[in-house]
């Protein structure tokens, strides 16, 4: 049996990714499906850039606003509630959009998880220990050496993800990417039309920090406070470690003062935006698309022929060799 056919619209934070999608699933009449892995939680909207309610008024949402911030939540976790969600949808006769930047979560949703072995916590207290004792950036190194490939594409900051990397390598004794590339092989879960949206650099760049300028404007720091002042909630939760919410505990815990935790948001925001970029440059069968991009007669029409079971040329994409794709 074919694996059924979802479209996916990724690519870099701030690109344009959320306006596409909505005005996508409008005109063919589908339900987007949330590929975030912030989103998720209730309480975090502005940091998360979270569709608005006229948007969810617009096009059904799912998979946002499904989690309380202090529940766990991992990839596995998300794949089995994205699977059940696509289930329904495509029960009702209605196509799947689905659309976001966490780009671990969009290849399991595809592929599915390699057989990983079960955690170990004895490696990841003495991970969390060398973290404590000599800095993110040292276990980082760690992971450089045994999986380069891997330590490429998360954050230093990232140390749970860190942490996991070196976890897999010492109980199997391979690199955590060689074990995702070789599971790329496996039958997917779905046969999805990937378009990665791009911009230029320097447009891509400027966009990332007016959006953080309008979160602020928005009332990002009073939303932090919120969270753990009225709500209770802990700082260190792996939820309001993300960007952004991350950046507003610097300020109201250590004493950063507030433009430069603004100013190393809009760094580590940059940052963010180029390792998924490199990331979506690994990936097979990624069409890519000059941001805006609109949903017109043409992408249209090409978007329903796919989901009917053809392969249009979609000749208003590029491929990764393309000219709008050597500004990143």
């Amino acid at each position: 049996m074919k694996p059924p056919r979802i479209v996916l619209v990724t690519g870099p934070t701030a690109v344009g990714k959320s306006s596409f999608a909505l005005a996508l699933a409008e005109q063919i009449a589908g339900e987007i499906v949330s590929v975030d892995s912030v989103q998720l939680y209730r309480h975090l909207d502005i940091g998360t850039a979270k569709p608005s309610a006229e948007a969810r008024a617009r096009v059904p949402h799912h998979l946002v606003d499904v989690l309380d911030p202090d529940e766990k939540s991992n990839v596995a976790d998300f794949a089995e509630m994205a699977h059940a969600a696509i289930a329904e949808v495509h029960a009702r006769g209605k196509p799947v959009v689905a659309v976001g930047g966490t780009n671990l979560y969009v290849r399991v949703l595809v592929r599915g998880i390699f057989d990983a072995p079960p955690p170990d916590e004895a490696l990841r207290a003495r991970h969390r220990a060398i973290a404590d004792e000599r800095g993110n950036e040292h276990l980082h190194a760690m992971l450089a050496d045994v999986d380069p490939e891997l330590a490429e594409r998360i954050h230093p900051n990232d140390v749970v993800r860190v942490s996991r990397g070196l976890e897999v390598f010492d109980l199997t004794g391979k690199p955590l990417s060689v074990h995702q590339r070789e599971h790329r092989f496996a039958t997917p879960n779905y046969d999805a039309l990937e378009l990665a949206l791009v911009r230029p650099r320097e447009e891509l760049y400027d966009r990332i920090d007016r959006r953080v300028d309008a979160m602020m404007e928005a009332g990002l720091l009073d939303e932090y406070r919120h969270l753990v002042d009225d709500l209770g909630y802990a700082r260190d939760l792996d939820a309001l470690q993300s960007l952004g919410y991350r950046h507003m505990g610097m300020h109201v815990f250590d004493g950063v003062d507030l433009d430069e935790a603004v100013r190393l948001m809009k760094r580590d925001t940059r940052r963010f935006a180029k390792q998924q970029l490199s990331w979506l440059r690994s990936e097979e069968g990624v069409r890519w698309a000059r941001a805006p991009l609109v949903a017109g007669p043409e992408v249209v029409a090409d978007v329903e022929a796919f989901l009917g079971g053809e392969h249009p040329a979609l000749e208003w994409t590029h491929d990764t060799d393309g000219a709008a794709c050597r500004h990143e």
